[in-house]
């Protein structure tokens, strides 16, 4: 397509430096409000009023901005808002984004900016109103660290609902922090001398949840030699975290929204109510409302568990994080050297220059174990490139071979394999789009087998997507 008149429609938005305000002073973010007019087609006429930095837009009632036209897909585009400016990205929709006649993944947004979604033509407009978004003064909530600003908000949500007991469900990629935070939720709530409850989803096989979840009664099944209290039962008058809520069977989730509504649960076998008071936080790597629009998640228990929605960003998404996390894993580290009788140690320019370029897919759980293996290594008073092993396969020599050989044999061994059984996962997802079932089957591996393997190296679930960030 030739250029010429049509060239400034093409070219990277700059970015308005109005769109955000940043007053650490009282502690808010302040955006410009905007507006999403559709100007053609079955739905003209209809406008929203964005008020919040990630909204939905689709025909399915679960959306932000819903829609009639049937060829907008249920969960069809989202549009957010951050430091990069305002972009609408397609999730994947069946009849996508069209700017100019030609179909797009994402665009960023000026003044007047149209944009084609099914059959409705929208237009978008800055507003003359803001909105503030809550920013806490802390760079800590709970165990949870972060200084970015994007993590100051995370907390400044959590301090206020902790107090309450409102549900709260926690969106993120796996090693987010998502566990910890929902533990300072607890710490910090009236529930807090109670018992803190933990239930991870992906790491039980599914017939197992329901029995764990609610309890059963002896001779409920082949080897329910006694009765179980679930956990349900264990957390009552405290916390109860549903991690990975996403892997729950579809038979199981009514179960599940039952005892939420009606604060009483019924043990496998059992024929007797329990009455339960419990506050759930739920966790997951999954797109919740994906999967409703795909029959795999039921929407009534979606609105039961989202009545407070907070999304953890990745690590990528805030660098200035990167080397405030490592210096406190350093700091950690050097207590236990300090102990026995070891001196401290500290990063050198080139392994802080490596932390701050690589992407982090295991997020702050990786950086964790990378600092704590590079402090393991370390026999000088600084950390190198070499001792934090992230150049694998990236030109020269590996850094867990140097060149004095001071690693025994079996030692060097163990490390070479573990590096390459990680690229070697990665790369098995990329090449499935990051599905597990597809990428076990070609591994001659077991579905729960693989998934094993992944959690050990903090390979993410759904590692080799495409999806980028959504702010």
């Amino acid at each position: 397509m030739s250029r010429g008149t049509d060239e400034k429609l093409y070219e990277q938005p700059k970015f308005d430096e109005r769109t955000i305000v940043i007053s650490n002073e009282q502690n808010v973010k302040v955006l410009v409000a905007s507006r999403l007019l559709v100007v053609k087609g079955e739905d003209r006429g209809k406008e929203f009023t964005v008020r919040k930095e990630h909204i939905t837009i689709g025909r399915s009632s679960n959306c932000d901005f819903s829609l009639s036209d049937r060829a907008i897909s249920g969960l069809h585009a989202e549009l957010v808002t951050n430091e990069k400016g305002r972009r609408v990205r397609d999730l994947d929709s069946k009849n996508g984004i069209l700017f100019m006649g030609h179909r797009v993944n994402e665009l960023f947004l000026q003044p007047g900016t149209h944009f084609q979604i099914g059959n409705d033509l929208l237009r978008f407009d800055p507003l003359e109103e803001h909105f503030e978004i809550p920013i806490s003064p802390y760079n800590r909530f709970g165990a949870a660290r972060g200084r970015s600003v994007k993590m100051r908000e995370v907390f400044a949500v959590l301090e206020k609902v902790s107090l309450s007991t409102l549900p709260v469900l926690l969106l993120g990629e796996t090693g987010t922090g998502k566990e910890l935070l929902a533990s300072a939720v607890h710490a910090k709530s009236k529930r807090k001398r109670r018992p803190f409850v933990v239930l991870d989803c992906g790491a039980l096989p599914p017939k197992l949840i329901e029995s764990t979840l609610f309890g059963h009664e002896k001779g409920a099944f082949t080897g329910a030699n006694r009765t179980h209290r679930g956990l349900f039962e264990e957390a009552n008058r405290g916390t109860l975290l549903i991690d990975e809520v996403g892997e729950l069977l579809p038979s199981l989730q009514p179960k599940l929204l039952r005892a939420l509504e009606q604060k009483k649960i019924q043990r496998v076998g059992g024929v007797r109510t329990i009455p339960v008071d419990v506050r759930i936080v739920a966790a997951t790597n999954r797109d919740l409302r994906a999967m409703v629009e795909g029959g795999r998640f039921r929407e009534d228990l979606l609105y039961r568990l989202s009545v407070v929605e907070v999304r953890v960003p990745p690590l990528r998404a805030r660098p200035e994080d990167i080397s405030y996390l490592a210096e406190h894993f350093i700091e950690k580290g050097n207590q236990i050297r300090r102990q026995h009788n070891l001196p401290p140690v500290k990063l050198n320019a080139d392994a802080r220059a490596v932390l701050d370029s690589y992407p982090w897919p295991g997020n702050v759980r990786e950086l964790s174990n990378v600092i704590e293996r590079s402090l393991y290594l370390s026999e000088g008073k600084t950390i190198g490139r070499g001792e934090l092993q992230l150049d694998l396969f990236g030109g020269g020599q590996p850094p867990f071979l140097p060149t004095n050989f001071k690693y025994p044999y079996k030692q060097a061994k163990a490390q070479l394999l573990e590096r390459f059984e990680r690229e070697y996962l990665l790369n098995l997802l990329r090449s499935h789009g990051g599905n597990l079932t597809r990428a076990a089957k070609q591994a001659g591996l077991v579905r729960h087998h693989l998934r094993e393997l992944c959690r050990r190296h903090n390979i993410p679930a759904g590692a080799g997507t495409s999806q980028d960030d959504r702010g």
